[in-house]
């Protein structure tokens, strides 16, 4: 890392400059050394640090720019809705792939500080991973998995979905949602937990559904995760649905939210 090699060549620059010149006496020009590159590392830091950000700004300025205009167009297609559903949703997904092309664009900015920067090669393979998913672009998505970083429960269930969508076998999401959810907090396993009941109902293992339903109420009180446990106890497997979760469930992919064509009244005069 570039700045840790940096600070490292100020320390030893300043205390062997100390020291051969008999400025100070060993003991201090070594002091002086260590608090030099001290110095130079968080001097160094900050300045990468204020850049980095910058540029993470950007790319949500980008993101919130192009989600503000979409939720305009919506409000307007509520006013007076759009002749077909389906080219409505068609028109959204260009748009989104307008201002998410743009957004990855700032994202392959980030790749100047990757000498400076650990981790920063994986932060942005984590970045770009989740706008491609929004673009449905899996072959990008699966080129990245490997290179991302899963630590928030979004992210895991992203990667639990996709695998779900390659017919990976059960035990191997299990391996994930299990090391996932036990490091989360009260309440911060519905989407895993949700996602991952579902997946095991839609594998025909409804038992396994209602046992992790069960599992994941010990550290939730989600009204959703009591429902779906409820319907599969009383095996009312039709009536399981993760929609009261919203936009967060249909992020995944897994499932197309129902939406209702709104009929126009002819009104004869």
């Amino acid at each position: 890392m570039l700045s840790v090699l940096i600070s490292v060549l100020v320390g030893v620059g300043v205390g062997l400059g100390l020291g051969l010149t008999d400025t100070l006496g060993y003991g201090w020009s070594t002091f002086c050394g260590v608090l030099a590159f001290g110095a130079a590392q968080f001097v160094s830091g900050r300045i990468v640090k204020k850049r980095v950000e910058a540029t993470m700004a950007s790319v949500q300025a980008v993101m919130a720019d192009g989600q503000k205009k979409m939720q305009a167009k919506i409000a307007r297609w509520q006013v007076r809705p759009p002749g077909s559903v389906q080219a409505a949703q068609a028109e959204l997904a260009r748009d989104q792939k307008v201002f998410v092309k743009e957004a990855l664009a700032r994202t392959e900015e980030l790749r100047r500080f990757i000498p400076w920067v650990p981790m920063m090669a994986r932060q942005i393979a984590t970045a770009q991973f989740q706008l491609y998913w929004m673009t449905k672009d899996f072959k990008k998505v699966d080129e990245l998995m490997p290179k991302a970083l899963f630590l928030d429960p979004t992210m895991t269930a992203m990667k639990m979905a996709r695998m779900f969508m390659l017919d990976k076998p059960m035990d191997e999401i299990g391996k994930i949602y299990g090391k996932a959810v036990r490091r989360l907090r009260y309440n911060q396993n519905v989407l895993l937990a949700a996602a991952y009941s579902w997946m095991l109902v839609k594998r025909n293992d409804v038992d396994g559904g209602f046992k992790a339903l069960n599992r994941a109420l010990e550290k939730s009180d989600n009204e959703t995760l009591k429902a779906n446990r409820d319907h599969l106890a009383n095996n009312r497997v039709a009536h399981f649905s993760n929609s009261a979760i919203g936009e967060q469930w249909y992020m995944l992919m897994l499932e197309e939210p129902k939406v209702r064509q709104q009929r126009q009244r002819m009104q004869w005069r």
